[in-house]
């Protein structure tokens, strides 16, 4: 995923929020100047947690000096007095915001979230201070008034999207409900950060401790002793299973015995919903509580009818209708594979076997082991994960942008492991730096994502610094880590999130690489997950870890036949999310939620969606991207951009596929136009396509 960007007067923010406490002189700290390293790079070796709270606190007071002399400007309101200056404003703020939360993701300490809890509600306070500043707004409003028929390009743009920002957020409101708004979106900062903690240390804290190889008999090698070694990092005899941030678990496909597999999902689904330190359900119900009295306050029926005014869906029901045709056609995919499992298991298992949600993932590698004679672990010696980067990324980049990576190791990292790469353009110039965080560690957040430590902007003079984040485990015994198509796929789709802040090209910072729409965002890292199979990509990337021999063809012929094989739980799980998310954010000003699972269960009864052998990719209950913000209503912003990206490949395939001239379109129209221009036009542009054609999606899905 794309780490949500936050607003914070108009200078971009990381939207997990923190700071912490601690003084320190502002002569000594490094993050008070702009970083004398290449591009702005982050100087970690300099940087501690004791100089972010200082930081934080003269960044906002900074900030606020800056925004106040806009504000109180004697001369007549103009684009360049008010919105280029808001512009140039809040550039400490803005830099320490952005190392820090991306720390707080990554790498976050007991330092890292004492301050981060401290320093949500300020930032939230901030924002508001900022958003709702009536002599800022009324400037604003009269360039917009006076200037918004003249203007061109991004600067036409960024008047659009800084008025519209003000409005949506509250600008218009009296006096009284500008203070409500202030004390709910302070509430929500500590609500929202609240979960995310208690998401991560739940999450950690439900991992399955086994003393008897036996009972994980079916798992490889590779999985076995990287349980050996979870345990003894946790210090503990045998073996620990540990649970991934969604519902199915990776080692699901493999273990022999099924009461582990039951056990395995029950650790995942019950994370934080057992009634003990890490329960999150009551923060699940205020959170949403919150959030329907918010939209209320700004006019809306809804939270989610206003969340989605400034995405490309624009409405509900266009969600809804959209969701309702997906599931239409799922729905009898799903009952067929479901039977084609459970016949399967009942030849060995005895005609009154109940195929069971721990069982699908178990089953389904048997059958595909049966059917196309292949399973995970046949494919994953080719996936070393150095070779997936180096031979696979870096090349498919090569081939369609002309750019090359190249390592250097004199940037200062935040973590072992992390590696840092000169971006070179097509004339060998240097165009960007970018980091790479690929192995889990007990201080990261789970998941993976891509978001800047620098972010570019012609006006300021900053170039992209960018990063990926991923949760893989590390090499074990001298052993490269070796990856599964799902987790190669990821790779991928990350890494299409890095070209698209890698080739920002904006003037503005507010309009720069992948701050444009959720349901936008999702599209140029799916586009770039066509690329893991594509056969010149494959062909250069999938190398045995030990012989360095090619995957055979028969091999890749095994894969691509197996590539919809499946697809039934991978959308249902999707869809089912989304509609969890959708539906608490439909929840009016006013409902009463009483039971958090009884709520889901409803919501996904509602569409025909409630199926005990496919649970939601996520329960409510450690549903980061809804309920701790970024994804909020949102969620659905993954299958919309699908139908965007699969349209994309369609023009891909139809024009000649991998080739220079067709990654320079795609550079040209989407990953260097950030959010410059209107995205349904930049949409139509790539494709030639009016709207988007949800029916490519219900092809690459297989349910066509």
């Amino acid at each position: 995923m794309k780490k949500i960007i936050l607003s914070l007067g108009l200078a971009s923010m990381v939207a997990a929020c923190g700071a912490g406490g601690g003084t320190t002189s502002l002569d000594n700290n490094p993050l008070i100047q702009e970083s004398k390293l290449e591009f702005g790079a982050p100087d970690f070796a300099a940087i501690k947690p004791e100089h972010f709270m200082p930081a934080f606190e003269e960044g906002m007071k900074r900030h606020l000096a800056e925004i106040d002399s806009i504000a109180n400007n004697p001369e007549a309101p103009t684009f360049e007095n008010t919105l280029v200056a808001m512009q140039r404003a809040g550039q400490l703020l803005d830099r320490t915001s952005q190392i820090f939360f991306g720390l707080a993701g990554a790498h976050a300490t007991d330092s890292i979230r004492a301050i981060e809890e401290q320093i949500a509600p300020m930032l939230a306070a901030h924002t508001d201070a900022i958003n709702l500043n009536e002599k800022l707004f009324a400037r604003i409003k009269a360039v917009h008034e006076q200037q918004m028929s003249s203007l061109k390009g991004e600067d036409a743009r960024l008047l659009k999207i800084v008025y519209d920002g003000f409005v949506r957020n509250g600008a218009n409101l009296a006096p009284e409900q500008k203070e409500q708004l202030k004390k709910i979106n302070g509430e929500l900062a500590n609500l929202e950060n609240q979960f995310n903690n208690l998401v991560k240390d739940g999450t950690a804290a439900a991992a399955i401790h086994v003393t008897s190889k036996d009972s994980l008999a079916g798992l490889s090698p590779e999985s076995l002793a990287q349980a050996e070694a979870d345990a003894k990092a946790a210090g503990k005899e045998g073996y620990l299973l540990t649970i991934q941030n969604t519902t199915k678990q990776a080692l699901l496909s493999e273990l022999d015995n099924r009461d582990m597999r039951r056990r395995l999902l029950e650790a995942s689904m019950t994370r934080n919903e057992r009634g003990d330190k890490y329960d999150t359900q009551q923060v699940v119900k205020d959170i949403t509580r919150l959030r329907a009295e918010k939209a209320k306050l700004l006019g809306e029926p809804t939270f989610a009818a206003w969340g989605l005014r400034n995405q490309m869906a624009e409405k509900p029901e266009n969600v809804q209708g959209f969701v309702q045709n997906l599931v239409s056609a799922y729905l009898p995919k799903a009952k067929a594979d479901a039977k084609e499992l459970e016949d399967f298991a009942k030849q060995t298992e005895g005609p009154d076997f109940r195929l069971e949600s721990y069982d699908w993932e178990y089953y389904a590698e048997k059958v595909r082991k049966a059917k196309y004679d292949l399973n995970e672990n046949d494919i994953k010696p080719y996936f070393a994960l150095d070779s997936v980067v180096k031979n696979g990324l870096f090349f498919m980049a090569k081939k369609l942008y002309g750019v090359d990576f190249v390592e250097r190791t004199d940037l200062p990292v935040y973590a072992e492991g992390v590696k840092v790469y000169d971006v070179l353009d097509k004339d060998g110039s240097k165009m960007a730096i970018f980091y790479t965080d690929y192995y889990r560690r007990p201080t990261k957040s789970g998941g993976a994502w891509m978001s800047n430590w620098v972010e570019q902007s012609h006006l300021l003079g900053r170039r992209p610094v960018v990063y990926n984040v991923c949760n893989y485990a590390p090499p074990v015994n001298d052993q490269p880590t070796l990856l599964n198509m799902d987790e190669t796929i990821t790779l991928f789709h990350e890494f299409g999130h890095g070209l698209h802040g890698l080739f920002a090209n904006q003037q503005y910072q507010t309009l720069s690489g992948t701050n444009v729409s959720r349901d936008f965002v999702e599209m140029p890292s799916q586009f770039h997950e066509h690329w893991a199979t594509d056969p010149a990509v494959l062909g250069n990337y999938a190398k045995h870890y030990k012989t360095g021999e090619a995957m055979p063809q028969a091999l890749i012929d095994k894969m691509n036949a197996a590539a919809k094989f499946n697809q039934a739980y991978a959308l249902g799980e999707n869809l089912a999310a989304v509609i969890v998310d959708l539906s608490w954010h439909m929840r009016q000003a006013g409902d009463e939620v009483q039971s958090v699972p009884d709520f889901e269960r409803q919501a996904l009864n509602s569409y025909g969606m409630l199926n005990s052998q496919i649970p939601p990719r996520y329960k409510s209950s450690y549903f980061r991207h809804s309920m701790g913000g970024g994804y909020s209503a949102g969620y659905y912003a993954y299958l919309w951009a699908e139908v965007l990206d699969n349209n994309t490949y369609d023009w891909f395939k139809a024009n000649g596929g991998l080739t220079a001239e067709n990654g320079q379109r795609l550079r040209d129209i989407i990953l260097g136009r950030g959010n410059s221009t209107d995205l349904n036009v930049v949409f139509k542009e790539m494709t030639g396509l009016d709207k988007p054609n949800v029916q490519s999606l219900m092809k690459a899905r297989g349910l066509q």
